[in-house]
């Protein structure tokens, strides 16, 4: 009966055995599940907060690419701009090299043209030189012959109207002719005989005589009448007195003199014009109505040529100048950039 008893008990404690190992078992599987669990959840949340943190970095790192897109798109803007002002800068250099050419090459022509005009005027003051001592020769020649006519009138104690410019002696045709006419009076020709030698034996001077060459008697009247007429009137006194002189040459000409004299001789007719204004401005006409005898040095006709050359000359410089200005005024109204 015992052992019975006791095999059943030994059986009872096998089964009891058992399940406590199957609890034990089932607790441990919780508990590895629950630590499996928690750590699973803990690495979720780890994986959680990681990926959460990743995406906050790449929406940082997004943020800042973004920024540094826009950033760079400002910068490439900027540098479209700079670009685009260096293109513009570009071609001003390049219209500025064209303009700096241009004036470089004006300022050669310019620089021609002076050196063009200096040479030009060196060679006009060379030629001023030589005309002012031709003039002052001229000069210094007529104030001695004027001077040499003023003596020999003022030695034969003669009273005549001798010109200190031109050496003109003028002779009033009240006293030579009558009115209106253009033959010598008997009162004139004693006035002619007592000037005319003195004038033309001075001018027939050998020292005087290389550098006459003409002597003139001009003929004048007043402003009444006919301009031909009074042409021929002139002409005609003119010539009266010019032909008594070479019909009286022999009185006081040798031979030589005399052929001098009919060489240089000239006579004009001058009608109405250049008559002799009183103090008023008004025509004096018995003033008027006169005959001039006066002479003509040979290198004047030299010095009136030189002068048209010179106006000429100045005429030329003159056009070339306002020339150069026009150009400079066109120069200067060019924008420089």
């Amino acid at each position: 009966m015992r052992r019975r008893k006791k095999s059943e008990n030994g059986g009872f404690n096998v089964w009891r055995s058992y399940s406590d190992m199957m609890a034990g078992v089932l607790l441990l599987f919780v508990l590895l599940m629950c630590v499996t669990l928690f750590q699973a959840q803990k690495s979720y949340d780890e994986s959680i907060k990681e990926r959460d943190e990743k995406i906050a970095l790449q929406e940082e790192y997004t943020l800042e690419i973004l920024a540094q897109q826009n950033e760079l798109d400002e910068k490439e803007g900027q540098l479209k701009d700079q670009n685009q002002q260096l293109k513009t800068q570009d071609e001003k250099l390049k219209d500025q090299e064209e303009l700096l050419a241009q004036l470089a090459s004006k300022l050669k022509d310019q620089e021609a043209t002076l050196n063009s005009q200096q040479a030009a005027l060196n060679e006009k003051t060379a030629l001023l030189k030589d005309q002012q001592a031709q003039i002052d020769q001229i000069i210094g020649v007529k104030a001695d012959v004027i001077e040499a006519l003023k003596k020999e009138f003022a030695k034969n104690n003669i009273n005549v109207d001798i010109d200190t410019q031109t050496g003109a002696m003028t002779l009033e045709s009240s006293v030579l002719f009558a009115y209106d006419e253009a033959e010598l009076t008997d009162e004139g020709k004693q006035a002619l005989e007592q000037v005319l030698p003195i004038y033309c034996k001075v001018l027939l001077q050998e020292d005087y005589m290389k550098y006459l060459a003409e002597i003139i008697i001009d003929g004048y009247t007043d402003t009444d009448g006919d301009y031909s007429y009074n042409l021929q009137l002139s002409q005609q006194r003119s010539l009266a007195v010019a032909q008594y002189l070479l019909d009286i040459q022999g009185n006081f000409l040798n031979s030589d003199q005399s052929q001098d004299l009919q060489e240089y001789l000239t006579v004009n007719g001058h009608s109405m014009a250049n008559p002799v204004l009183d103090a008023n401005g008004n025509v004096d006409k018995d003033a008027s109505r006169r005959v001039e005898v006066k002479f003509r040095l040979k290198d004047e006709e030299m010095i009136e040529e030189l002068n048209k050359v010179m106006t000429e000359a100045d005429t030329k410089t003159e056009k070339a100048d306002n020339t150069e200005e026009k150009t400079e005024e066109k120069s200067q109204e060019q924008p420089v950039s």
